[in-house]
Protein backbone atom coordinates (compact mmCIF):
# COMPACT_ATOMS: atom_id res chain seq x y z
CA UNK A 1 0.00 0.00 0.00
CA UNK A 2 0.86 3.54 -1.06
CA UNK A 3 0.34 7.11 -0.48
CA UNK A 4 2.52 9.90 -2.24
CA UNK A 5 1.11 13.87 -1.96
CA UNK A 6 3.52 15.69 -4.34
CA UNK A 7 3.70 18.30 -6.35
CA UNK A 8 5.19 16.52 -9.96
CA UNK A 9 2.97 14.95 -12.44
CA UNK A 10 2.82 11.05 -12.85
CA UNK A 11 2.82 8.30 -15.30
CA UNK A 12 -0.44 6.06 -14.94
CA UNK A 13 0.91 3.42 -17.33
CA UNK A 14 4.06 3.47 -14.85
CA UNK A 15 2.39 3.74 -11.88
CA UNK A 16 0.26 0.74 -12.49
CA UNK A 17 2.76 -1.31 -13.85
CA UNK A 18 4.49 -1.34 -10.80
CA UNK A 19 1.71 -1.82 -8.78
CA UNK A 20 1.16 -5.26 -10.61
CA UNK A 21 4.70 -6.60 -11.00
CA UNK A 22 5.73 -9.66 -11.22
CA UNK A 23 2.59 -10.26 -9.49
CA UNK A 24 0.50 -13.35 -10.36
CA UNK A 25 -2.13 -12.67 -7.78
CA UNK A 26 -3.17 -9.96 -9.26
CA UNK A 27 -6.25 -10.42 -11.66
CA UNK A 28 -8.06 -7.03 -11.58
CA UNK A 29 -6.55 -3.19 -11.21
CA UNK A 30 -9.26 -0.51 -11.04
CA UNK A 31 -7.97 2.65 -11.47
CA UNK A 32 -9.62 6.52 -11.13
CA UNK A 33 -7.76 9.35 -12.58
CA UNK A 34 -8.94 12.97 -11.64
CA UNK A 35 -8.43 15.76 -13.65
CA UNK A 36 -8.63 19.82 -13.22
CA UNK A 37 -11.78 20.73 -15.38
CA UNK A 38 -12.08 24.10 -17.77
CA UNK A 39 -15.02 25.17 -15.63
CA UNK A 40 -16.67 24.58 -12.18
CA UNK A 41 -19.99 25.96 -11.11
CA UNK A 42 -20.41 28.07 -14.25
CA UNK A 43 -17.24 30.07 -14.10
CA UNK A 44 -14.00 29.12 -16.19
CA UNK A 45 -11.10 28.38 -14.44
CA UNK A 46 -7.85 29.53 -15.44
CA UNK A 47 -5.91 27.41 -12.80
CA UNK A 48 -6.02 26.54 -9.20
CA UNK A 49 -3.31 26.31 -5.93
CA UNK A 50 -4.33 22.92 -4.20
CA UNK A 51 -2.89 22.74 -0.54
CA UNK A 52 -2.61 20.33 2.27
CA UNK A 53 -1.38 19.73 5.78
CA UNK A 54 2.03 17.60 5.62
CA UNK A 55 2.05 14.78 7.32
CA UNK A 56 -1.65 15.34 8.53
CA UNK A 57 -2.94 15.04 4.88
CA UNK A 58 -0.50 11.58 4.32
CA UNK A 59 -2.38 10.18 7.62
CA UNK A 60 -5.99 10.47 6.54
CA UNK A 61 -5.12 9.01 3.22
CA UNK A 62 -3.58 6.33 4.34
CA UNK A 63 -6.42 5.59 6.75
CA UNK A 64 -8.62 5.55 4.34
CA UNK A 65 -6.33 2.81 2.17
CA UNK A 66 -6.39 0.56 5.43
CA UNK A 67 -10.35 0.79 5.51
CA UNK A 68 -10.11 -0.08 1.94
CA UNK A 69 -8.02 -2.81 2.55
CA UNK A 70 -9.97 -4.01 5.40
CA UNK A 71 -13.38 -3.86 3.63
CA UNK A 72 -12.18 -5.75 0.48
CA UNK A 73 -9.96 -8.49 -0.39
CA UNK A 74 -7.10 -6.56 -2.27
CA UNK A 75 -3.74 -6.91 -3.16
CA UNK A 76 -2.28 -3.37 -3.64
CA UNK A 77 -3.41 -0.19 -3.27
CA UNK A 78 -1.55 3.30 -4.76
CA UNK A 79 -2.90 6.25 -3.76
CA UNK A 80 -1.13 9.61 -5.38
CA UNK A 81 -2.21 13.34 -5.19
CA UNK A 82 -0.78 16.34 -6.21
CA UNK A 83 -0.73 19.58 -4.52
CA UNK A 84 0.44 23.13 -5.98
CA UNK A 85 -0.48 25.36 -8.71
CA UNK A 86 -2.37 23.20 -11.27
CA UNK A 87 -3.81 24.13 -14.93
CA UNK A 88 -7.05 22.64 -16.36
CA UNK A 89 -6.39 19.16 -18.02
CA UNK A 90 -3.29 18.59 -15.24
CA UNK A 91 -3.52 15.26 -13.20
CA UNK A 92 -4.73 15.55 -9.95
CA UNK A 93 -5.09 12.43 -8.60
CA UNK A 94 -4.74 8.69 -9.31
CA UNK A 95 -6.21 5.65 -7.11
CA UNK A 96 -5.41 2.00 -8.23
CA UNK A 97 -6.39 -0.67 -6.55
CA UNK A 98 -5.22 -4.23 -7.24
CA UNK A 99 -6.62 -7.15 -6.68
CA UNK A 100 -7.55 -10.82 -7.80
CA UNK A 101 -11.19 -10.05 -9.37
CA UNK A 102 -12.71 -6.75 -10.92
CA UNK A 103 -15.66 -6.65 -8.32
CA UNK A 104 -13.30 -5.86 -5.44
CA UNK A 105 -10.84 -3.90 -7.07
CA UNK A 106 -14.02 -1.46 -8.54
CA UNK A 107 -15.07 -1.14 -5.07
CA UNK A 108 -12.32 -0.49 -3.27
CA UNK A 109 -11.42 2.27 -5.85
CA UNK A 110 -14.38 4.25 -5.32
CA UNK A 111 -14.65 3.93 -1.62
CA UNK A 112 -11.29 5.60 -1.50
CA UNK A 113 -12.34 8.43 -4.07
CA UNK A 114 -15.55 9.05 -1.98
CA UNK A 115 -14.07 8.91 1.10
CA UNK A 116 -11.22 11.07 -0.10
CA UNK A 117 -13.13 13.60 -1.25
CA UNK A 118 -15.02 14.10 2.10
CA UNK A 119 -11.94 13.01 4.63
CA UNK A 120 -8.76 14.27 3.41
CA UNK A 121 -7.53 18.07 4.26
CA UNK A 122 -7.17 19.24 1.14
CA UNK A 123 -8.27 22.59 -0.06
CA UNK A 124 -8.62 24.17 -3.16
CA UNK A 125 -8.50 28.04 -4.48
CA UNK A 126 -9.34 28.30 -8.22
CA UNK A 127 -8.38 31.42 -10.43
CA UNK A 128 -11.66 32.76 -12.09
CA UNK A 129 -12.68 35.46 -14.58
CA UNK A 130 -13.91 37.15 -11.97
CA UNK A 131 -11.19 36.54 -8.64
CA UNK A 132 -9.93 33.76 -7.00
CA UNK A 133 -12.28 31.69 -4.63
CA UNK A 134 -11.94 28.99 -1.99
CA UNK A 135 -14.13 25.28 -3.56
CA UNK A 136 -16.78 24.60 -0.95
CA UNK A 137 -17.16 20.96 -0.12
CA UNK A 138 -20.13 19.63 -1.89
CA UNK A 139 -23.46 17.93 -0.72
CA UNK A 140 -23.21 15.29 -3.79
CA UNK A 141 -19.74 13.81 -2.15
CA UNK A 142 -20.85 13.45 1.29
CA UNK A 143 -24.07 11.63 -0.24
CA UNK A 144 -21.50 9.53 -2.15
CA UNK A 145 -19.62 8.81 1.00
CA UNK A 146 -22.42 7.91 3.00
CA UNK A 147 -23.68 4.87 0.71
CA UNK A 148 -20.17 3.11 2.07
CA UNK A 149 -21.16 3.43 6.38
CA UNK A 150 -23.92 1.04 6.26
Amino acid sequence: MSVRVQTEDFDVGLEIQALRRNNPKVGAVAAFVGLVRDVNEGESIRDMVLEHYPGMTEKALEDIVTQAKDRWDVIDILVIHRVGPLKPTDQIVLVAVASGHRGDAFAACEFIMDYLKTRAPFWKKEQTPSGTRWVEARESDDLAAARWQA
